[in-house]
């Protein structure tokens, strides 16, 4: 029965789905829901740092739910998103009924998508690689796919890490240097893919070249079927997801830096470069995107068996609460300032 507490994960397209039917004043029932109900709810309820024996670990590894668990998601999102187009282009809501549907679609993207998109990059397996970046088609955001798993995993918390913020970094000034150096950074990555296989800039295996073109002809189809309503509408709920995304990343690494070893190399990343967090709505509804000391410390974990380390760096809230904290620059460095180690500060 415990297995079943991740479909919790599908409260906030409900609460999407909730916001597009009833629209009014229901159409901001999903940024209530994620920002004031389950951070209040986090508040209330207790933390769990416990961790599964080798039985328990077996047992979850071979149980195919929490794959399909994260399956359900395309359909989810994809079918949110028409749903979505088709109310807004045919039944004149308001202006502000709009915004409310942009930000409750855009909350769905970030958590439905980019977030199951991120967990599903790390299989081994194309079909759920190829589900991963059709999730993250709808953000806009499918260079993620080869920055994050190429660049990211190997540069987090260090200075070339576009993901990690530094001490002191607002994440306002973390939403444009890490969105705008990533999609950049992506592109060199590529280039140095392409290169190491003797391939050229226009081979069929540029990636980065092909997410360009599936991401504008999804713009180009959503114009054509839906008009411009309908573009900008997708467009500014695709920003929406990856600023949320970002938001993240901000406080999964906020400051923390990894040491150089004597040959002047870095350090390997470890349980102590991410910031962890056992609060259990958080763990649940973003399928333990908390648990991300152990994530990075051993990558290829999936998300149902991922570990609570003791030497992690532990935040005092909650991954939503500590989202909403972020957005208030000089209360976010008052509480996590003090908490990083001093010979581990970014700056």
């Amino acid at each position: 029965m415990k297995d079943l507490k991740y479909f919790a994960a599908f409260s906030i397209p409900l609460m999407a789905f909730l916001s597009i039917y009833f629209k009014g004043y229901f159409s901001f029932l999903t940024p209530v829901y994620a920002f004031v109900f389950l951070p209040i709810l986090e508040l209330i309820l207790s933390t769990d740092n416990s961790n599964l024996n080798n039985e328990q670990t077996d047992s979850k590894l071979k149980n195919t739910l929490f794959d399909w668990m994260l399956y359900l998601n395309l359909p989810l999102v994809y079918g949110l998103l028409i749903y979505a187009l088709i109310e807004i282009t045919h039944n004149t809501p308001t202006t502000y009924e709009i915004v409310g549907l942009i930000f409750s679609l855009g909350i769905v993207l970030a958590v439905n998508g980019i977030n199951v998109a991120h967990e599903l990059g790390h299989r081994q397996t194309t079909n759920e690689r190829f589900l991963g970046k059709a999730l993250l088609l709808p953000s806009l955001y499918m260079h993620f796919y080869i920055e994050h798993n190429f660049g990211h995993h190997l540069n987090a918390a260090t200075p070339e890490d576009p993901a990690t913020a530094r001490y002191n970094q607002s994440v306002y000034s973390f939403w444009f240097t890490s969105i705008f150096r990533q999609y950049f950074k992506s592109w060199v990555i590529q280039n140095k893919l392409l290169k190491s296989n003797n391939l050229s800039f226009f081979s069929i295996k540029n990636d980065m070249l092909w997410y360009v073109v599936f991401q504008i002809a999804y713009l180009v189809i959503v114009f054509l079927m839906f008009g411009y309503l309908g573009f900008v509408f997708v467009l500014t709920s695709a920003i929406v997801g990856f600023v949320l995304l970002e938001t993240v990343n901000y406080i999964e690494h906020y400051g923390l830096l990894r040491l150089k070893t004597k040959s002047g190399r870095y350090e390997r990343v470890g349980e102590i470069h991410s910031w962890n967090s056992n609060h259990v709505i958080g763990r649940i509804v973003l399928y333990e995107l908390t648990r991300h000391s152990d994530h990075h410390y051993k990558t290829s974990k999936k998300y149902q068996i991922l570990d609570c380390h003791e030497d992690s760096p532990q935040m005092p809230y909650g991954y939503p609460t500590s989202m909403v904290l972020s957005l208030i620059p000089p209360l976010w460095f008052k509480i996590m300032n003090k908490r990083i180690p001093q010979d581990m500060i970014l700056k």
